[in-house]
């Protein structure tokens, strides 16, 4: 009967966990139906700070004229290569007029970024021009008042990039492995754990306890003016030896 309740208590515990695996397992998207294009508002605007306040007023820039009108004749603009899908996003604030160039590839972004640094730490503009790599934006702030509200702006700029599938995700196999892979580890580590912490504890108690017997024991011995094996048990007396006599069979 034992073994059978250890088997119950075993299969509760696979179909609880078995449970929480489908609960927490990564779920498969819906298929999403395609959305047309002239309904979505580009990234590169989205990516500016409070853009549904600034966006009738933001400029959306996808080649060097567009540029060049949106923010002037400026030197540093012509390192701007709009090829490759390059974007780019324009807006106006009290603490500068921000710029945005989304770059489509992380190389891109780093060569234009190296360019950038290096044109600014040799040319000395009019104004004060503050720039920083985010991602894989190179993000401007020009005719800015101050370096600190300047940087207060840039902070704002996040480089988020959400991918989504038109149809089934190709990699939702993989990630369903891998979870289950991850998942199935922790649990036989932490089983592993469970079991050998459950036995050294099991082992550190019985030595306590069985240290504990032996001293009071040895104690109720050494009150014992003659040594007697029997335990405390009802015996014959015939070594003499006992001292309880309420314990000794009558004669």
């Amino acid at each position: 009967m034992r073994h059978l309740n250890w088997l119950k208590l075993l299969v509760v515990v696979l179909v609880l966990t078995n449970f929480g695996f489908a609960q927490n397992a990564p779920k498969k998207p819906a298929d999403i139906s395609v959305v047309s294009e002239e309904d979505i508002t580009p990234s590169v605007i989205q990516a500016l700070p409070e853009w549904k306040n600034v966006k009738d007023d933001a400029a959306y820039i996808k080649n060097s004229a567009e540029l060049k009108k949106s923010l002037g004749e400026r030197k540093v603009l012509d390192l701007i290569d709009f090829a490759g899908g390059t974007e780019g996003a324009a807006a106006s604030y009290p603490a500068g007029k921000l710029l945005i160039i989304e770059f489509q590839t992380p190389q891109f972004s780093v060569d234009a970024d190296n360019k950038i640094k290096e044109f600014l730490n040799t040319n000395q503009a009019d104004s004060p021009i503050y720039y920083r790599r985010i991602g894989n934006y190179s993000v401007f702030v020009f005719d800015g008042k101050d370096e600190s509200s300047a940087n207060a702006l840039l902070d704002q700029v996040k480089y988020e990039k959400v991918v989504q599938w038109l149809n089934e995700d190709p990699t939702y196999l993989k990630r369903a492995e891998d979870y289950f892979v991850k998942q199935a580890s922790q649990l036989f580590l932490s089983t592993v754990l469970a079991i050998v912490g459950g036995v050294g504890i099991a082992v550190v108690l019985g030595i306590i306890c069985g240290f504990a017997f032996f001293r009071w024991r040895d104690q109720q011995r050494s009150q014992m003016a003659a040594f007697s094996d029997a335990g405390g048990m009802i015996r014959l007396n015939l070594d003499e030896l006992s001292e309880d006599a309420s314990r000794l069979l009558g004669e």
